[in-house]
């Protein structure tokens, strides 16, 4: 009688990859950049620490990784730029939390005490965030209405994140969608 050959349990590299990057971005969402190690990681992801390496290459790859995927896919810049700052205000003012921008959120504020990490997060802002918003504005001043337009929406963004909501009235939600929206479609055409 024939018994079947038994190998080693079969490896499903994507749910692997997944499960690490889900522990780093929970540890990293704890505790500073600095203090979490890969065996951490590995612990809480139920993997070897030599997989981190294969999949992320280092802790800093990890950790830029976890930052990736605590965004959602910007569209911000999608859409007319007449009608950017409406789009813009009514997210800011009527969207919905999203717990992976709140993950990512935390996972920089936790980290900003680690050189290190605050230049990856810094880069990482500048190619993804900043750079892009500069070069669709364009024009002579399109430095610095980016950076204008970025404090503000980054400004009323966590706040209310913070805060946990307006708390307004609909009236003054209303109001609040109105100013933010001309303030920021006129940063954006330079007035």
């Amino acid at each position: 009688m024939a018994f079947p050959v038994c190998g080693p349990r079969p490896r499903n590299a994507a749910a692997t990859r997944a499960s690490i990057l889900e522990a780093a971005q929970n540890r990293f969402a704890r505790e500073s950049y600095d203090d979490v190690g890969m065996r951490d990681i590995a612990g809480d992801a139920g993997v070897d620490p030599a997989l981190i390496v294969r999949y992320f290459g280092s802790k800093e790859g990890l950790f830029r990784a976890a930052l990736d995927h605590c965004h959602e896919g910007s569209t911000l810049l999608d859409g007319d730029r007449e009608t950017f700052a409406t789009r813009i205000a009514h997210e800011i003012v009527y969207g919905t939390k999203s717990p992976k921008k709140m993950q990512g959120l935390q996972i920089i504020l936790r980290s900003m005490s680690s050189a290190r990490a605050m230049e990856v997060v810094q880069q990482q802002s500048c190619e993804q965030f900043m750079n892009p918003l500069t070069t669709w504005i364009g024009g002579d001043h399109g430095a610095v209405s980016a950076r204008m337009a970025a404090a503000l929406m980054m400004g009323m963004t966590v706040s209310k994140e913070i805060t946990g909501g307006l708390d307004l009235s609909e009236a003054e939600c209303r109001s609040l969608e109105q100013r933010l929206a001309r303030v920021l479609q006129d940063i954006i055409d330079g007035a």
